[in-house]
C-alpha cells in the first residue's frame, strides 16, 4: 500500500516561500500519477499540481508560474517549491495517488484518491 508522509509547511507571510517534501513508500515513484493537493478549512479538496512519468508535470491555474514540483526517484521524494505565497494558498496539503499512472487532461480534477498523506499545515498571513 502506497504511504506518504509530508514535511516543511509552516507559517509565512504573503511573498515568501515553502518547500514542501513527501516522501513515499511502499510503490514505485514512477509507476504512478501522484498530486499535491490542499485543503482549507470550509473548503473542498483543490488539486495543486501532478506529475506522471506518462504524462509529464501539471499545475492548477491559481499557482500556475509559483509553483514549482519536482520528483526525486532515488529518495523516494515529491516535492513542492512554492514561491510568492499568497493567503489564499493556505491550508493542509498533502500528497495522494488515485489509480491512474498519468494526471490526465482533467486535471485538477481526478477520481477517488487511492491513498493519501496526513498532510503539513501552509499559513499564509501578515
Amino acid at each position: 500500500q502506497a504511504r506518504f508522509v509530508e514535511s516543511g509547511g509552516g507559517l509565512v507571510q504573503p511573498g515568501e516561500s515553502l518547500r514542501l517534501s513527501c516522501t513515499t513508500a511502499g510503490f514505485r515513484l514512477d509507476s504512478r500519477a501522484i498530486g499535491w493537493f490542499r485543503q482549507a478549512p470550509g473548503k473542498e479538496r483543490e488539486g495543486v499540481s501532478c506529475v506522471s512519468s506518462r504524462d509529464g508535470i501539471y499545475y492548477s491555474d491559481p499557482v500556475e508560474g509559483r509553483f514549482i514540483v519536482s520528483r526525486d526517484l532515488a529518495s523516494n521524494t515529491i516535492s513542492l517549491q512554492m514561491n510568492d505565497l499568497k493567503p489564499e494558498d493556505t491550508g493542509v496539503y498533502y500528497c495522494a495517488t488515485w489509480y491512474s499512472d498519468r494526471c490526465g487532461s482533467e486535471w485538477p480534477r481526478v477520481g477517488p484518491l487511492e491513498s493519501r498523506g496526513q498532510g503539513t499545515q501552509v499559513t499564509v498571513s501578515l
